[in-house]
């Protein structure tokens, strides 16, 4: 993919130096819970907090301000441990200034506005809108904050674990988180939220398919706009992601056998299925999976 000479975001938080809350932060809130624990009104405040954690809320983006992270335009991406995770974190938001253009132009042909979201770049840990996750969880969109939250080290995993090389299956990665926004904006993800509410594991399961093979087609649209810096390989490359991380493949890998039911994401044949479609048409009524 051609990108060195592209647009870079200026909606890329660069929080790789910084684990999760932060050891500044680690110990304040140390001190702050004994403080809370030694007297009645604090001990009303960190049941507040417990129950707020357990709904879904992360009582310390209260303290958030403290530790807020940078804003990164291309400047900013060259402090961090080395040069190619600072390649790497340059071509990310390359990809999501593509986004961003596809996106508006999309929308405003829709007779819609689109909300460009934020991209956090973390190492190891983070504090989202959607709580505390670590690499484990891998890429995520958080619709609480409306932003993209990548750590790093995933794409080598893609690389390493899943077969899966080249910045554009690290592209098709991003833009397909970046379709989860679009789900979003568009109203899409409350729908799905409604529909799994008081349904089966089965059911809920079934849905959460369809909003993520959805996503898989819009980050297709965002390949149908970007031939022009295509190169060979490239769409293999998205195609081959997309298959390697498959509920079915992945597996699988897992337990030497497939539960359908358990479907999160789609199968391999599936997710392959929706990126081409979306590649294909461009359009985002090329991307009606049913929800």
């Amino acid at each position: 993919m051609k990108w060195e000479d592209l647009r870079r975001s200026s909606n890329v938080q660069d929080f790789r130096t910084r684990g999760g809350a932060g050891r500044g932060n680690s110990r304040l809130i140390f001190f702050l819970i004994r403080f809370l624990i030694g007297n009645k009104y604090g001990r009303i405040v960190l049941a507040i907090g417990f129950v707020s954690y357990l709904m879904g809320y992360n009582p310390l983006l209260l303290l958030s301000f403290l530790d807020a992270p940078k804003t990164a335009q291309s400047k900013d991406l060259t402090h961090p441990s080395n040069t190619q995770d600072n390649t790497t974190a340059e071509f990310v938001s390359v990809v999501l200034a593509q986004n961003e253009d596809i996106w508006h132009k999309l929308f405003a042909k829709a007779g819609k506005r689109y909300e460009e979201p934020k991209l956090v770049l973390f190492r190891n840990s983070v504090n989202s809108g959607c709580g505390y996750a670590t690499k484990q969880t891998g890429p995520f969109y958080c619709s609480r904050d409306k932003k993209l939250y990548l750590d790093m080290s995933f794409f080598d995993e893609l690389k390493n674990r899943h077969n899966s090389p080249g910045d554009f299956a690290q592209a098709y990665v991003i833009s397909h988180e970046v379709g989860h926004h679009v789900q979003n904006l568009l109203g899409t993800l409350n729908k799905s939220h409604r529909l799994k509410t008081n349904s089966s594991e089965k059911q809920a399961n079934a849905t959460q398919v369809k909003v993520e093979l959805q996503a898989d087609c819009y980050a297709g649209i965002w390949a149908h706009y970007v031939s022009d810096v295509i190169e060979k390989g490239d769409i293999q490359e998205a195609l081959n992601a997309a298959s390697a991380i498959g509920d079915d493949t992945l597996q699988k890998q897992a337990r030497g056998y497939v539960v359908p039911d358990a479907f999160t994401h789609g199968s391999s044949q599936d997710r392959v299925k929706w990126f081409a479609k979306g590649y294909k048409y461009g359009r985002l009524d090329s991307c009606e999976t049913g929800i």
